[in-house]
């Protein structure tokens, strides 16, 4: 793999920046937060572009599409980014009316972006495949949190049989699930690192901007290298197909870093990093809702073990 981006996937990065610029940010996330909307003008803007397809395009692919993922998380866009331009062509070949919601029959049936979605994917572990559902009015309920994402519940949803994909598709659709959730996570933690750093240049104590000190500088450096770390092995696992055992370890590695990010950015921000008013929090609760789903690092691990080496565990 190489780590230098191409001068197309550079271009591709800069188009979807400067879309987001105009589409996207942390204030329009706060404001959409507090109705509890999802945006569907900025997935409008994105499909328009051609952003949502990149997958499936034929000079670009999953690695390609995976940096607009890592882009739109970063700039907090309210958007189904990894189930729309990873998830749906990874699995059904195909782009599918969103916005899409990924949903698990064993698991708990409160999903992001669940009470708008058109579109439901979900694991069906028991029937050994994956189901495409289309979704009506009153399918789903809309559900408050302090996740910073629209969340709803889809249990009536998930009770209808929809268009069935052939066996052992729910296990394609785990592993690019877990590849979507790692490139949002990576995306989601660049930006929260960005803001604290940006806080710790302006805060000042003892005469000195806070980001001065060496111990602060040791901390942001060691997650600096782990975002790093689950943003490059997010792009490899895009890039190689999202095989099982590489997306698992995409996933695990990321939600480990969320964990670690999340508690580094808000204790060096202080109280202020819980406020509304201060841009973190958009982030950071992002990264609880990520580093939770799919059974979080414990189940990514498990998904990892299973792979590599077979079995139940």
């Amino acid at each position: 793999m190489d780590f230098e981006l191409s001068d197309d996937q550079r271009a591709i990065v800069e188009a979807v920046d400067t879309l987001l610029a105009q589409h996207a940010g942390p204030k329009r996330a706060i404001e959409l937060f507090a109705s509890g909307e999802y945006d569907a003008p900025l997935e409008a803007a994105l499909g328009n572009a051609g952003f949502l397809g990149v997958a499936l395009a034929d000079e670009t692919g999953p690695l390609e599409a995976a940096l607009c993922v890592e882009a739109v998380a970063r700039a907090a866009g309210a958007v189904a980014i990894g189930a729309s331009a990873l998830v749906a062509p990874g699995v059904a070949g195909r782009t599918l009316p969103g916005p899409i919601a990924l949903a698990s029959a064993d698991r708990s049936p409160i999903v992001r972006f669940g009470a708008h979605a058109r579109t439901l994917l979900v694991v069906d572990s028991q029937a050994g495949l994956a189901r495409i559902v289309t979704l009506s009015p009153g399918d789903a309920e809309p559900v408050r949190s302090n996740f910073g994402y629209p969340m709803g519940r889809v249990a009536r949803a998930l009770e209808k049989s929809g268009e069935r994909l052939a066996p052992g598709s729910h296990e394609r659709l785990l592993a690019w699930w877990r590849v979507a959730l790692a490139t949002e996570a990576a995306g989601t933690m660049r930006a929260a690192l960005g803001v604290t750093i940006d806080y710790l240049k302006q805060r000042r104590q003892f005469g000195r901007a806070i980001a001065s000190f060496q111990a602060v500088q040791h901390r942001l450096a060691e997650c600096s290298v782990m975002v790093e770390g689950a943003r490059w092995l997010a792009f490899e696992a895009a890039w190689r197909g999202a095989p099982a055992e590489v997306a698992a370890t995409a996933a695990a590695y990321a939600a480990a870093a969320a964990a670690r990010v999340f508690l580094e950015t808000h204790q060096l921000s202080g109280a202020i990093g819980y406020t509304r008013e201060h841009d973190l929090h958009v982030f950071s609760m992002r990264l609880e809702a990520l580093r939770l789903e799919l059974g979080g690092v414990g189940g990514h691990r498990r998904a990892l073990a299973r792979a590599r080496w077979g079995g139940g565990a």
